[in-house]
């Protein structure tokens, strides 16, 4: 039986969710998300969708009008209200990057490049009024090869879980039970909004080398790994990026060796961060 789907989510790496559910009558888009590359694509798209975080009634009524059977979320970026979630008769389906209950909250992906985790995956849990606690429907581990960035594993997670979400709509379409199985909350790790700040580096307080690998993958592209450092008698700010790339302030991206040939103390703030070749 065709469902009518409302999805919830912002940010480019959501897209692929929303192309497979195109194919299975999705009437709505709710985001957060103001403008980008997401807002772009459901605009260039002719996709029907409201900008909203769910806290007016006007908005909630937009959603009542159209009597959705199924909602999906992923990286919405709100709370969604009880009386938003009760108006959906199969309830609200959310995609969360991580291996609940592990990794709850905000910064699964970051969490799990910061921990060295040698796996990441996929969760889809049902929708409850606590955060990432409610039944899991589907789970997928996804091994890990130590060289991912927030960005490409977050882009990798939610290709992975487009594919699972649309399998358990499928699913439902044939009148096949989707079986929940309880979490282990005991066992519950939860994660911290990361700040700006978070990517600040004090020369003297340096990160081992593992540990600063992991900084700068799991938080590019945001929120960076950063340094202030004295070139040419002037503090500048460092910008370390994967693959052995720096920026300093006001430059373009180069790598360790321009760095080096390019100022003279390059060389040996790279010896002090065990980052010189």
């Amino acid at each position: 039986m065709e469902q009518r789907i409302i999805f919830f989510g912002s940010g480019y790496y959501v897209i692929p969710i929303v192309e497979k559910l195109l194919k299975h009558n999705l009437l709505l888009v709710v985001t957060t998300e103001i403008e980008g590359q997401f807002v772009n694509y459901l605009r260039s798209n002719n996709i029907p969708f409201v900008q909203s975080k769910l806290k007016s009634p006007e908005d909630i009524s937009k959603i009542t009008e159209l009597a959705p059977t199924l909602g999906i979320l992923a990286s919405y970026g709100a709370f969604i209200p009880q009386e938003v979630i009760n108006l959906f008769p199969l309830g609200i389906f959310n995609i969360h990057p991580s291996l609940l209950p592990k990794y709850k909250g905000p910064s699964p992906i970051q969490y799990t490049i910061l921990n060295g985790e040698k796996e990441g995956g996929i969760t889809i849990i049902k929708l409850d009024d606590e955060i990432d606690h409610g039944p899991i429907l589907a789970q997928k581990t996804i091994p890990l090869d130590g060289n991912e960035t927030l960005q490409s594993l977050t882009e990798k997670l939610f290709t992975v879980g487009s594919e699972m979400i649309e399998e358990i709509v499928q699913k439902i379409e044939n009148g096949i039970i989707i079986n929940e199985e309880k979490q282990i909350h005991k066992n519950e790790i939860f994660t911290q909004k990361i700040k700006k700040t978070d990517g600040f580096i004090d020369l003297k307080n340096i990160p081992n080398t593992d540990v600063l690998d992991r900084k700068i993958r799991a938080f590019f592209p945001w929120p960076g790994v950063y340094l202030n450092v004295s070139l040419g008698g002037k503090t500048k700010i460092l910008k370390l990026f994967p693959q052995g790339k720096v920026m300093v302030e006001g430059k373009r991206k180069m790598s360790y060796k321009d760095f080096i040939n390019g100022y003279s103390e390059g060389k040996e703030i790279l010896k002090i961060l065990d980052l010189a070749n």
